[in-house]
């Protein structure tokens, strides 16, 4: 296994890294910087970003950085979920057994969230992960549900996050009254070709590498090329070359293990 090879005490590219150890490149303080002003102004903050750009592990940093006295995260990645369903899934995040009647669970969803915020001090935070697969009535009852003193304030922060496509959902015309509520919003555009290589190192570094000069300059850039900045495939590329490097005898991973390795993973 490559990890005996080249002394590291575990894969670095593995997706489940601790919170604390996400590299946090230009793109990621930029949103960071976003999400904490929305922590002052509250309402429906919209992100998107290609798939694999990291979207959902810097959601999972930010709920992490979240004082619990203060914020209850609820979060919730959605499929093709029905308005009934939406409705259950966001009242059982918030600790209660959902009514029966859709009527029934606006008001209970509504209570909950000003029971929070108004009596506990608490805000509710609703993080509506792969929302590129709402359906238009869930996003009718979106704007609904987050009414609150006809619509004088927030006591809630709801992030909206998904796929680009979410962008044009927004934009139909029977949407823009939701749209029209969001206060902040931020496209992810990937680690950049000057970043590549301190990500890289720096996951090397956290798995106990004696060595973090593994790829050679070469290397990185063949692996930006291929990857266009998405961390999924960066990892996934970087796996298949330390894997390659292995089977080969290797110490240093130059551009051409980095190509057999693209090849080795491409579907």
């Amino acid at each position: 296994m490559f990890t005996q090879y080249f002394s590291l005490k575990f894969n670095p590219f593995i997706k489940e890294l601790d919170e604390k150890n996400v590299f946090v490149s230009n793109d990621s303080k930029e949103l960071l910087s976003r999400l904490e002003h929305m922590k002052r102004t509250r309402g429906f903050f919209l992100l998107t970003a290609e798939s694999g750009f990291g979207k959902t592990t810097l959601l999972r940093k930010f709920a992490a950085s979240l004082n619990p006295g203060l914020f209850q995260v609820c979060y919730c990645a959605l499929s093709s979920l029905t308005v009934m369903d939406f409705y259950r899934s966001l009242i059982l995040r918030m600790g209660e057994v959902p009514a029966y009647k859709k009527i029934m669970m606006f008001e209970q969803l509504q209570r909950l969230i000003s029971d929070s915020y108004y009596d506990k001090k608490i805000t509710p935070v609703f993080i509506l992960d792969e929302s590129q697969s709402l359906s238009g009535g869930v996003l009718e009852d979106l704007r609904m549900i987050f009414n609150f003193k006809m619509d004088a304030e927030n006591p809630f922060i709801t992030i909206i996050a998904g796929h680009h496509t979410v962008r044009r959902k927004l934009q139909l015309s029977v949407n823009q009254a939701l749209r029209q509520r969001i206060t902040g919003n931020y496209h992810m555009t990937g680690i950049t070709r000057d970043e590549i290589g301190a990500y890289i190192t720096s996951r090397l570094s956290i798995a106990g590498a004696p060595d973090i000069n593994i790829f050679t300059e070469a290397a990185l850039e063949a692996i930006f090329i291929s990857s266009g900045g998405a961390l999924r495939v960066i990892n996934n590329l970087a796996t298949a070359s330390l894997t390659c490097a292995f089977t080969r005898n290797q110490s240093i991973i130059d551009e051409e293990i980095v190509y057999q390795a693209d090849k080795d993973i491409e579907i």
